[in-house]
C-alpha cells in the first residue's frame, strides 16, 4: 500500500476565491517507509487572484508574488507533472491512499487543479486520510477518555510525541516531511 503524503500551501482559505501556491507530496511504502518520489512546485497564479490574496496566509507561508514570478510553473505544466507521477506509479484506489494534516483543505485546492472528474477517470485513490484524526483516535483507545479539550493542530501533536515543530515559515515540502516525522512516530512502518 502506498500513501501519498500531501501538503498544499494557498493564498487564501476560500477556494471560491484563492489558489494553491505551492504543492508537495511524497509517495510512500507504508509497509517499511521507503520513498518512491517526492514532487515540489511552486504555482504561478494571475496577478489578479494574487491580489485577492489573504494577508494572514502569505504571512504563514511566506511565499511572495516575486517568488512565484521566478520559480512558478503554470497550473496545466503541475497538472500534467502530477497526471505523469501517479500513471508511472501506477497510483490507483486499490493501492494507495492520501494522507494530509488537514486533508478537507487539501482535497479542495487539489481538486482545482486536477478536478473530480479527471480523478475518477484514472481511479486514484478517493479515500484521503486525516492524521489529526489518526491521532485522537489513538489517544481515546490508549487513555480510554475524552478530555474536554484536546488539542490536534500538528504542532500540538508534535509536541505531545516528543518531535520538533513545523518549520515556519510554512512551506509545502516542510509539511509532507514534518506529517511524516509525525506518522512514523505515531503509527510507524510495520517492516521498518
Amino acid at each position: 500500500m502506498l500513501g501519498i503524503f500531501l501538503d498544499v500551501e494557498t493564498n487564501g482559505i476560500n477556494p471560491f476565491i484563492h489558489k494553491i501556491i505551492e504543492i508537495a507530496f511524497k509517495i510512500i511504502d507504508l509497509s517499511d517507509g521507503s520513498e518512491f518520489y517526492r514532487y515540489a512546485a511552486y504555482v504561478l497564479i494571475p496577478k489578479k487572484i494574487w491580489k485577492k490574496s489573504s494577508p494572514e496566509s502569505l504571512e504563514v507561508n511566506g511565499i511572495t508574488y516575486g517568488k512565484l514570478l521566478l520559480k512558478g510553473k503554470k497550473e496545466k505544466i503541475i497538472k500534467r507533472e502530477i497526471i505523469d507521477t501517479f500513471k508511472k506509479f501506477y497510483i490507483n484506489r486499490k493501492n494507495s491512499i492520501f494522507i494530509c494534516q488537514n486533508p478537507s483543505f487539501d482535497r479542495i485546492f487539489f481538486s482545482k487543479i486536477i478536478d473530480p472528474q479527471i480523478q475518477e477517470k484514472f481511479l486514484w485513490p478517493y479515500h484521503w486520510l486525516d492524521f489529526a484524526s489518526m491521532y485522537f483516535a489513538l489517544l481515546i483507545k490508549k487513555t480510554n477518555t475524552i478530555e474536554d479539550k484536546i488539542y490536534i493542530s500538528k504542532d500540538k501533536i508534535a509536541e505531545e510525541l516528543s518531535l520538533p515543530k513545523e518549520k515556519k515559515p510554512h512551506r509545502a515540502l516542510n509539511g509532507v516531511n514534518h506529517l511524516l516525522l509525525c506518522y512514523e512516530k505515531l503509527i510507524g512502518f510495520p517492516k521498518k
